[in-house]
């Protein structure tokens, strides 16, 4: 890779984590580990793929929410979502969800197949202290509403914020981009990054070559973040197989988290009133 001026550079990559969520389901998280805690304002990132029934089949049963928003993105198979607000359906290849739990939601999210493949991610986005009591909103985006930008050996998806002249459809809380890329192989892809916004790059397939400080090429293989320092464009080149990225992008809120299983406020009073008001049936009403 040629060196580009005013880009900026690889800092380090961090492995996704095997972990288990929900009713046993079998994933890796990429962000909200040990290793990466969070990048803000995203504060968790978990990758499902699987063809074994038994290690997804459970699904998440209900479970509350409190202080966020949670994206989920399917990219094989078929997933129902049900609310305490009312809203239900059924994710395909390429659907989004994107949910605003705001002041607090009960939902489930459970695999409509009992056989196949099923991949895809879910995804936490922090809510400003202002905004973390907000009502909560549901937003269901078929893939047919998500544009697709061609470019030479590869493309890229806007689910969320503007890319070569496109807009993503869902439209979150605060200022955010997120755009799932697939590259052909040794194909280079370049990203202009809003002055001052956060990012990684979740590499969930092949492999990509990125220069860090030194001006060393190296070589990542998924499932692997990529973190990034300094100023201007974000520069990379696919592996001779290929590579698909997830490409998340915001502006970070600088603000206290306090994180208590499925609610993230911003002080340990904060949660502890979550709890109590999920305790006694107040949270999502």
């Amino acid at each position: 890779m040629n060196e580009i001026k005013n880009a900026r550079v690889l800092t380090h990559w961090v492995p996704g984590v095997p972990a288990t969520d929900g009713a046993g389901v079998q994933l890796t998280r990429m962000v909200g580990t040990s290793q990466l805690d969070m990048v803000d304002p995203f504060l968790m990132l978990d990758r499902m793929d699987s063809d074994d029934p038994d290690s997804y089949i459970a699904g998440f049963p209900d479970h509350p929410h409190r202080g966020f928003e949670t994206v989920t993105l399917v990219l094989d198979g078929l997933m129902r979502h049900k609310d305490s607000v009312g809203n239900e359906g059924v994710l395909a290849p390429g659907d989004v969800q994107w949910m605003t739990a705001g002041r607090g939601i009960i939902h489930s999210e459970i695999p409509e197949m009992i056989e196949g493949r099923l991949s895809g991610f879910q995804l936490w986005v922090n809510l400003p202290s202002h905004l973390k009591m907000t009502e909560p909103r549901y937003q269901d985006i078929p893939a047919a509403d998500i544009p697709r930008s061609e470019f030479n050996g590869g493309h890229a998806r806007i689910i969320a914020g503007s890319y070569e002249g496109e807009t993503g459809p869902a439209i979150p809380k605060i200022n955010a981009r997120l755009l799932d890329v697939v590259l052909d192989g040794d194909t280079p892809w370049s990203i202009l990054p809003t002055p001052d916004n956060q990012l990684f790059i979740c590499l969930y397939e092949g492999t990509l070559t990125a220069s860090d400080n030194l001006g060393r090429e190296q070589e990542i293989t998924a499932p692997a973040v990529l973190l990034f320092k300094g100023a201007g464009s974000v520069n990379v080149v696919s592996g001779g197989e290929g590579a698909a990225i997830l490409y998340c992008e915001g502006e970070p809120l600088n603000e206290p988290v306090a994180r208590m299983g499925p609610f993230v406020m911003n002080t340990r009073a904060e949660l502890q009133q979550a709890v109590e008001d999920y305790n006694a049936g107040r949270l999502a009403t």
